[in-house]
């Protein structure tokens, strides 16, 4: 029987954020409204300062919000939890452990009460193998790539089975061959897990290549959604194929035309 998807899986309600710093109170967000589909990509672009990580945050739990409401799956996100994992630019693997403990540990954490030392081995395997890091499974992160760290980071957030992947430019400190090594990975991980994934991202072709649907924020302070652009190109999308595809052409120009002309004239 065909699982049915909840159109409303990740729920932002009039969500308002303001930080309170020693230069004063800072606006960062202002009346965001978005619904996410249960199985959906989206990508979140804008420039620079425009709150792109701190809704990602809100999400995650991280931060809770001045003002609206968030919920995930129908209950309220009030904090951090292991239906929601984060995937982080820096990777934040801790040193002094191998590849294969950095995830253990975050399966430890999450399946630790109901399962086996040896059912949490095989779930952390499966990860690292899914990731295609079978190989460097015994080594420490400073004895790999910044690449093959960012995989650890990606199948740490998969080993705890989230409901819902947020990832924060995850690719945003490698160089343009790794990065897209990388989004082809994540694009075939992504068609096998199913599971909604929402990215922050300062990259136009990163966010086409990837999504279902682009959020494109406006300038702070007070950023809110400016425009959500369907990405209607079908899968699985190969990067040489869409290089000469007018609509994906189309696609990308519309994204900058919204960051470099249109938002222009709104802020105006």
């Amino acid at each position: 029987m065909e699982k049915i998807l909840q159109e409303r899986y990740v729920q932002l309600e009039d969500v308002n954020m303001t930080f309170h710093t020693k230069k004063g109170r800072f606006e960062a967000l202002k009346h965001v409204n978005l619904n996410i589909r249960e199985g959906e990509f989206i990508s979140i672009i804008g420039h620079s300062g425009c709150g792109k990580s701190t809704v990602l945050n809100l999400i995650a739990g991280l931060l809770q919000p001045s003002a609206g409401n968030l919920f995930c799956a129908g209950r309220e996100i009030a904090g951090p939890g292991p239906e929601r994992a984060v995937v982080f630019q820096n990777h934040s693997l801790l040193p002094w452990l191998s590849c294969f403990q950095n995830v253990y540990l975050a399966v430890e954490r999450v399946f630790g009460a109901e399962e086996s030392k040896a059912q949490l081995a095989k779930r952390t395997q499966a990860a690292i193998e899914l990731v295609g890091l079978a190989h460097a499974a015994d080594k420490r992160p400073n004895e790999i790539s910044g690449g093959m760290k960012q995989r650890v980071g990606i199948a740490r957030a998969l080993a705890m089975e989230p409901k819902v992947l947020l990832l924060d430019e995850p690719f945003g400190a490698l160089d343009a061959l790794t990065r897209a090594h990388l989004q082809d990975e994540l694009m075939g991980i992504m068609a096998k897990r199913g599971c909604t994934a929402v990215m922050v991202t300062h990259d136009v072709d990163e966010a086409v290549l990837l999504s279902d649907r682009i959020v494109m924020m406006t300038n702070g302070p007070g950023a809110t959604i400016g425009d959500i652009l369907p990405v209607d190109l079908p899968r699985p999308r190969l990067r040489l194929e869409l290089a000469e595809n007018s609509h994906y052409n189309h696609l990308r120009s519309e994204v900058l035309k919204f960051l470099y002309e249109r938002h222009a004239h709104m802020a105006a």
